[in-house]
């Protein structure tokens, strides 16, 4: 049996619609004011509410207002009462949030017709938030799924920490590190292009292809080699469509010295500051389409020396491309600024960074994946 409330501070249509209700079988609640229709509405949780637009106290626009912007009430269906019959007043109520409008005097048959639809409606929308809710839970699962991939942070020979914030929807951000052999260091980022599970599923096969080395007799120590051989295995198809962007280098540690190559991916950030009035910074990036893009797609090597008191950052483009609350997207160049602000700041670092960017985004979550990669090297 369905609930409905209707508040209205006139006793005698109060009694009159809850007559005409009560007949057709619906379990009707009643309210004075909208106050006390607030209140009604939290203990018995109808499925449609029947509100009077003048009252005193809490008009119907506002008690309307409250019950659309509350995400545990929006699926209620809500139908003003009103004499008022102008377009523009018409405006306001949709404007609040109302589904549907009564006006007096009250016609018994339109009255029937319009609950009947509302609550057809409201079975739709409660329907669709139940799955909207199934499918984020199932979301978070596949984020948690992907946390536990990922590797742990190191603290010897060198440092390694990292931030990894899943969007709302999932995207397909994924990294890994491991030791080739005693002195040479793998390091990767990728992200794979849309959201959702097609697009972290791709993320999890090409973790668990280089973490096996499952590539045949692939040079693992060669990042372009490494670049080629994903490409040739992950062509876009008519069954798939995703590529992805990767940064991968091998740091010996022996010679201090890093290899790397990248596939549309951004720059990583290299930041030295043996002396800690001047802070150099390097962008490592070579040239190269994202994988799975072109068969014929060309990589190649880049190479570095890492000096004393070096710090590297790998990251996603989801760590700058975010909108600020002036609709304005930030950029790479000022997530370099940050990064070089906090250079000779000791320790969490990557918290102030991952802070200073939740402080920016202008929504309650991210629309992109939040990767972010620091390798200390001393």
């Amino acid at each position: 049996m369905f609930k409905i409330l209707v508040i209205d501070d006139d006793f005698s249509i109060l009694l009159l619609l809850k007559r005409m209700l009560q007949k057709q079988g619906y379990e009707v609640f009643t309210a004075t004011n909208g106050e006390e229709g607030i209140t009604q509405v939290l203990a018995c949780h109808p499925a449609l509410i029947i509100c009077d637009w003048i009252m005193p106290g809490l008009n119907g626009l506002e008690v309307c207002h409250l019950i659309k912007t509350d995400p545990k009430l929006s699926t209620i269906f809500f139908i003003l009462l009103t004499s008022l019959d102008s377009v523009a007043d018409r405006v306001k109520g949709l404007d609040a949030g109302a589904d549907d409008f009564i006006s007096k005097p009250i016609e018994q048959n339109e009255l029937q017709a319009r609950v009947r639809a509302g609550l057809r409606l409201h079975i739709l929308s409660r329907d669709l938030q139940t799955q909207k809710q199934l499918l984020e839970a199932e979301l978070a699962e596949a984020a948690e799924y992907v946390r536990s991939l990922l590797p742990l942070p190191i603290t010897e020979p060198l440092s390694i920490n990292y931030r990894f914030l899943p969007s709302r929807q999932l995207g397909g951000d994924c990294f890994d590190y491991y030791w080739l052999d005693a002195d040479c260091l793998a390091i990767y980022l990728l992200d794979t292009a849309g959201h959702g599970l097609k697009a972290t599923l791709p993320s999890i096969s090409v973790l668990n292809l280089l973490r096996s080395r499952a590539l045949g007799s692939l040079n693992y120590y060669q990042p372009s080699d490494v670049l080629k051989a994903l490409n040739d295995t992950f062509q876009i198809n008519y069954q798939n469509d995703k590529y992805f962007t990767i940064w991968y280098g091998v740091y010996n540690r022996v010679k201090r010295q890093l290899i790397y190559a990248s596939a549309g991916h951004p720059p990583a950030i290299l930041l030295s500051s043996e002396n800690l009035k001047n802070t150099e910074l390097e962008m490592l990036r070579t040239p190269g389409m994202p994988v799975g893009m072109f068969p014929e797609a060309k990589y190649i090597d880049g190479f570095c020396n890492i000096k004393k008191c070096s710090t590297l950052y790998i990251f996603s483009d989801g760590a700058y491309e975010i909108t600020k609350s002036d609709g304005i997207i930030w950029s790479l160049d000022a997530f370099i600024q940050l990064l070089l602000s906090l250079q000779n700041k000791i320790d969490f670092r990557l918290d102030q960074i991952l802070n200073y960017l939740m402080a920016l985004n202008s929504q309650e979550a991210f629309d992109d994946d939040v990767s972010i990669l620091e390798i200390k090297f001393d």
